[in-house]
């Protein structure tokens, strides 16, 4: 006869199974076109050139833009979950420094492989279930805090990688304007900016950005599955291995200890930070690597490894927080 907590786990999986599975069944299908040749040779390289330069800034743009400024500074929150990710990229891009040693985009790329959680795609969905609308605004704020800080942060390192070897104020000039040029900063920036002053966003403009921020999400999950046709699934295991298991074990036990031990805060907000945490790696990462042409493999093995892998390990998160 199964334990109590061996059915809870069970009951958990279930609805989880159901956000992970589409995940995991886009980039499949975009492996299968690909291996099957529906689409051409390019078809991986274009759906990310749509994603980095139409889609995410349309969902970047109206996503701050309909979030008040007021409602993003939840302080314990976001020290829970920001030091998490803090602390995981600091430990991964150390170990890689002297374990797996690569230029400084790729070091930069492995940490954000790291900490980069799929917030949008699996944990907006994943806190609703948990908590209902009441579960809505944490999973919006750690989305705003990847989208406008850590991607910001991955753009910065790989910028400073094109541009080593030059002058101090190359080096600079060359970073502050790869950033200031990035489609995803300046929707980003606009998004602010108009909540910040209080801009109504006509609905036309609103659904527009609706239709199009749909799309990057399906749309880089597939791209990921086209890439992969004829790759090795396997090599870098030791490496990717790693990575997975920062981003599944490591970023979530620290966020953990911040949000229940250190910090005061509704236990929703905490769970949520958790959960949050606790996400596979976010397809984005993958749009970054191939937009610089560097650590496209890796940062792909992570996001499908940590992306299956993350059935079972949120299942257990969900039994431990007793939502099933």
């Amino acid at each position: 006869m199964a334990s109590p907590r061996c059915g809870g786990k069970v009951r958990a999986m279930g609805p989880i199974l159901n956000v992970v599975f589409p995940v995991f069944g886009i980039m499949l299908a975009g492996y299968l076109a690909g291996r099957f040749r529906i689409l051409g040779n390019e078809s991986s390289e274009a759906l990310n050139r749509f994603v980095y330069y139409i889609a995410l800034p349309a969902l970047f743009f109206i996503s701050m833009a309909r979030v008040s400024l007021d409602q993003v500074f939840n302080l314990p929150f976001l020290a829970a979950y920001g030091g998490g990710v803090a602390f995981t990229f600091v430990l991964a891009f150390v170990v890689a420094r002297f374990a797996f040693p690569n230029r400084l985009g790729a070091l930069g790329l492995g940490g954000l492989s790291a900490i980069f959680s799929n917030t949008g795609y699996m944990g907006i969905p994943l806190l609703m279930l948990a908590f209902g609308e009441a579960g809505m605004l944490p999973a919006i704020i750690t989305t705003i805090l990847n989208g406008a800080v850590i991607m910001a942060l991955g753009i910065a390192l790989l910028e400073l990688d094109v541009h080593q070897g030059k002058g101090a104020v190359t080096v600079l000039r060359g970073v502050l304007g790869g950033i200031l040029r990035s489609p995803l900063a300046i929707s980003a920036v606009l998004g602010l900016g108009a909540s910040a002053l209080g801009l109504p966003i006509p609905q036309a403009l609103a659904t527009f950005c609706d239709i199009l921020g749909a799309a990057a999400g399906p749309c880089a999950l597939f791209a990921i599955g086209l890439f992969m046709v004829g790759k090795s699934f396997t090599a870098g295991m030791t490496e990717v291995g790693w990575l997975v298991l920062l981003k599944l074990a490591v970023q979530p036990l620290v966020t953990w200890w911040l949000a229940f031990q250190v910090f005061t805060m509704d236990p929703i907000w905490a769970a949520g930070a958790l959960i949050q945490s606790a996400l596979p790696t976010g397809a984005l990462v993958f749009v970054l690597a191939q937009q610089y042409g560097i650590y496209i493999q890796r940062s792909t093995a992570v996001i499908m490894i940590s992306t299956v892998v993350s059935l079972a390990t949120l299942s257990a998160l969900f039994v431990y927080l007793g939502i099933g």
